[in-house]
């Protein structure tokens, strides 16, 4: 999954696409390299950003959609968004499914717009929303995870809640993935805990989505415990082994900036695991 971010602002890519033909363009790039699926998104969800209004994530993710679908029309198309209106813009443009980071939790009305579309849905865990976010190195005392089985336990257990809330709601059960939030609320060491914890979320029998691509918490472990991680842009081999490691675990869909990269490796560690 290419991340096609049409945002000033977001951590790593922000201000990259100036146009809907440019964003476009990139997002037919990451197909030719690899992806099977393009997520746009109109609004950051990195540390510290605030909410972008409904008419702005509109009018940022819609043309490209179309641009895209029109150019190709077998990719999936997803649309990272918290809101049911810019979410029912993006499928009515052509996309097929919706990532929200909040969970369904934001607008109730996404998840029930999912339903009757039936569109695919993406659930993310996170502990508090961007605003009120920080870099996950950032964190002086790790955040508190009050479930026996700390950070793994508590989004299991939201994860849970949440796909059973969108299946009651009439979302295919078929048609919902899972994603622990990499990055969202949690420590260095707290993401890495949850990639480990992976075989955990999969008896919820549901895909993972792995989103480490380029966050901060891949870059600090790649310095010593008193060192800054990397730009975002000098993350990509820390990334690839968490990828890689990840899919060991079980995770199956991963959302990245450098997608010929990932499709090269991932494909070779599947081959290695004898799943071809």
């Amino acid at each position: 999954m290419g991340i096609l971010n049409v945002t000033p602002d977001s951590f790593s890519d922000g201000g990259a696409y100036p146009s809907a033909p440019a964003a476009a363009e990139a997002g037919l790039r990451f197909i030719a390299q690899g992806a099977s699926a393009i997520d746009v998104g109109g609004e950051s969800t990195r540390p510290g950003a605030l909410p972008v209004s409904v008419a702005d994530q509109i009018a940022r993710v819609v043309p490209v959609i179309e641009l895209i679908r029109k150019a190709d029309d077998r990719v999936i198309i997803s649309v990272d968004t918290t809101r049911a209106h810019v979410a029912a813009a993006a499928l009515d443009a052509g996309a097929d499914a919706i990532n929200d980071v909040s969970g369904g939790l934001d607008d109730p009305a996404l998840v029930q717009l999912a339903a009757a579309r039936g569109a695919g849905l993406i659930l993310m865990h996170r502990l508090v929303p961007p605003k009120r976010d920080q870099f996950s190195h950032q964190y002086a005392v790790a955040p508190v995870y009050g479930h026996p089985q700390g950070v793994v336990g508590t989004v299991r257990g939201f994860l849970a809640d949440r796909r059973a809330h969108a299946e009651r709601t009439g979302v295919a059960r078929d048609r919902v993935v899972i994603d622990p939030g990499l990055g969202f609320g949690k420590s260095v060491e707290q993401n890495l805990e949850l990639i480990r914890g992976t075989p955990d979320l999969l008896t919820l029998n549901a895909p993972v989505l792995s989103a480490c691509s380029r966050k901060s918490f891949t870059g600090k472990i790649m310095v010593g415990p008193d060192e800054d991680p990397p730009p975002p842009s000098e993350r990509l081999n820390a990334t690839l082994a968490l990828s890689v490691l990840h899919l060991t675990l079980g995770a199956m869909i991963f959302r990245v900036h450098d997608v010929r990269e990932h499709a090269e490796a991932l494909a070779a560690a599947w081959r290695a695991l004898g799943r071809e």
